[in-house]
């Protein structure tokens, strides 16, 4: 049986450290160090000399398909009708090589940077069929003892607007799609906005899925494309599917009147609705026609807390026309969510790092099997900090990275710093 032992963890900044031991994939248990000797014995041993041990982190909404496409052509307007057009053009000559290796490149650096576990999006629709899913499909098997990889159905061309799209999405469902995604503004008007979420739903409900949505994504709600929540909220009431819908971006609810807005996050938060903000992406694209004081494009984070909302964040989209930056590193986007959110206490900070860890879990359908408790899936990181309130902040090297119980990443940094004496 597989067996790992990480000694001299730090899980809690209110208590001292403790050995993790895992058998067979599973933590077995968490106790005060120093472990007995017996404990170690035939085990392979990581000590983490002090260092944080967290649980593996969690890429709830990753575009994989789409990352890397910046060097081919950015998004110059810089908007979302802007990058949609982009990508639309580059997706025509998609092939399953160029796909494949701009997605393992970022899966890999998402592993290497902790994460355990990503729902990744892949496109469905006319222009490149079920290329982008079917590669997808291909890497969730490929990498299956180094990360999990959920895939969804999505449809970014819209479904109503983009014939064909549907029967698409239920042949990319029938091959193994493990969510139906959803794009509920990508359409002409109201009315089809309305008919693109009943189908989504009507296809969790055919196949049994999840649903995660696109949804919001506005800088206000004055276009009615952009004011989908209460309606999604209503759908998934009315289909009994409470904690199995997730809804990226939300950014139009930022700016809903204050009553307004409360009305809709109590809707959510009671028909079990989650809200994963994309804060890279958001903060990009949002806010490009304001000429004073533009808008910072982001979900109301702490409304979403306050009201009892799953609230979760991911990277999104990677160095492409939707977002220029980053390298799938959730810590980073992380820190990003607190300085642009206004996220700044000890408890702020602590919340942030759960949107990335437990309440991602709960996001993506895997809580019942997942954190820093007996009996968990041993997905693990090693922080190189010593306090577990300087996980955002220090922005620390993964020093190893755990999956079932195997180590399958492991960073070290040497630091030499010289002085000069007198």
């Amino acid at each position: 049986m597989q067996h790992l032992v990480l000694l001299n963890a730090r899980t809690a900044d209110d208590s001292g450290l403790v050995d993790i031991v895992v058998r067979g994939g599973l933590i077995a248990s968490i106790a005060p160090a120093p472990a007995p000797a017996e404990v170690t014995a035939g085990a392979e041993v990581l000590d983490c000399g002090g260092r944080v041990v967290i649980p593996g982190l969690i890429e709830s909404h990753l575009h994989l398909d789409k990352a890397l496409l910046d060097r081919e052509k950015p998004n110059l307007e810089g908007s979302l009708a802007g990058a949609i057009a982009v990508t639309g053009e580059l997706k025509r000559s998609f092939t399953p090589k160029a796909v494949r290796e701009r997605a393992r490149a970022v899966l890999e650096s998402a592993v290497v940077n902790g994460t355990t576990v990503i729902r990744a999006h892949p496109d469905v629709d006319p222009i490149i069929g079920l290329l982008a899913l079917d590669v997808m499909l291909e890497l969730k098997e490929e990498y299956r003892e180094v990360v999990e990889l959920q895939v969804v159905a999505f449809p970014q061309e819209g479904i109503i607007k983009a014939p064909g799209t549907l029967d698409l999405l239920r042949e990319g469902l029938r091959r193994g799609a493990d969510v139906i995604g959803g794009c509920s503004y990508n359409e002409a008007d109201l009315d089809d906005c309305r008919r693109h979420v009943d189908l989504v739903f009507e296809l969790a409900a055919e196949f049994g899925v999840p649903a995660d949505l696109h949804a919001d994504f506005g800088d206000d709600a004055a276009d009615p494309r952009f004011a989908m929540a209460e309606y999604i909220a209503e759908t998934t009431a009315h289909y009994g599917m409470g904690g199995r819908v997730a809804l990226g971006h939300m950014t139009s609810l930022a700016g809903r009147p204050p009553a307004e807005r409360r009305a809709v996050l109590a809707k959510l938060a009671a028909a079990g609705v989650a809200v994963v903000p994309l804060p890279a992406t958001d903060m990009h694209l949002g806010g490009r026609r304001d000429e004073v004081n533009t808008r910072r494009g982001i979900a109301p984070v702490r409304e979403l807390w306050d009201a009892g909302v799953t609230t979760a964040f991911s990277s999104n989209n990677v160095r492409n026309a939707f977002t220029p930056y980053g390298n799938a590193d959730l810590l980073d986007i992380g820190l990003f969510l607190a300085q642009t959110g206004h996220l700044s206490s000890p408890e702020d900070l602590a919340r942030v790092l759960a949107m990335a860890t437990t309440e991602a879990a709960r996001v993506v359908g895997v809580a019942e099997r997942y954190g820093l408790r007996p009996g968990a899936q041993a997905d693990l990181v090693v922080l190189d900090t010593l306090r577990v309130a300087d996980a955002l902040l220090d922005r620390p090297v993964r020093t190893a990275v755990i999956k079932a119980g195997r180590v399958v990443a492991r960073t070290t940094r040497h630091t030499e710093l010289r002085f000069l004496a007198n």
